[in-house]
């Protein structure tokens, strides 16, 4: 099997390496701003984030080695070094998720779910100053329902399945999005809850 050639999309490696990566809210977030906005150097990406540049490259740098970004060679110069995403997502409840992983894997899920709390409060703090189409749009809700592993399985991969007749929000299909539409996150979490039994 030959490598795939640079910068083309391939499947994110969750194996212990890869959670590894994974496994600080601040790669997560790294890397779904590049996902979002395309490609972006240290510097920039530092600024959306507060953080330093150099906390920042040396982020990228694992996430780097671990195959989920590379430098984007077509842009910048010898002192400015682009990145850019070069995997599609992954989960970390997808079946194929290795288990030899002690640490990483746990780790994965809670960096997603520190990142996906920041975007709630995030939104949480502009809802009153969103104009109204938008609030009318905003959901937040839970449902607890009584199921069998299998159905849940069923659950999430019917919603998945909904999700994806959506138009995805990247830099390629961004261009033929109709006039109104903004940025919108969907996130979906299928919580087992441990037994509350005497």
């Amino acid at each position: 099997m030959t490598d795939p050639a640079p910068g083309a999309r391939r499947d994110a490696a969750l194996d212990a390496r890869g959670l590894r990566a994974l496994a600080h809210p601040v790669r997560v977030r790294l890397l779904g701003l590049l996902r979002e906005h395309g490609p972006a150097t240290a510097t920039q990406l530092a600024r959306r984030m507060d953080l330093t540049s150099g906390a920042t490259s040396y982020h990228l740098r694992r996430l780097g080695e671990a195959g989920f970004v590379d430098e984007d060679t077509g842009r910048g110069n010898a002192r400015e070094r682009w990145w850019r995403p070069v995997h599609r997502p992954a989960s970390p409840g997808d079946p194929d998720r290795p288990a030899g992983a002690p640490g990483a894997a746990p780790a994965y899920p809670r960096s997603l779910a520190a990142v996906n709390a920041l975007r709630v409060q995030r939104t949480l703090d502009a809802l009153e100053t969103m104009p109204e189409p938008w609030r009318h749009a905003f959901d937040l809700s839970d449902v607890a329902l009584r199921l069998t592993p299998a159905e849940a399985r069923r659950l999430r991969d019917e919603v998945r399945a909904v999700v994806a007749g959506f138009r995805r929000d990247t830099p390629e299909e961004n261009g033929s999005a109709p006039a109104g539409s903004e940025r919108v996150v969907f996130l979906t979490h299928v919580l087992p809850e441990p037994a509350d039994r005497p």
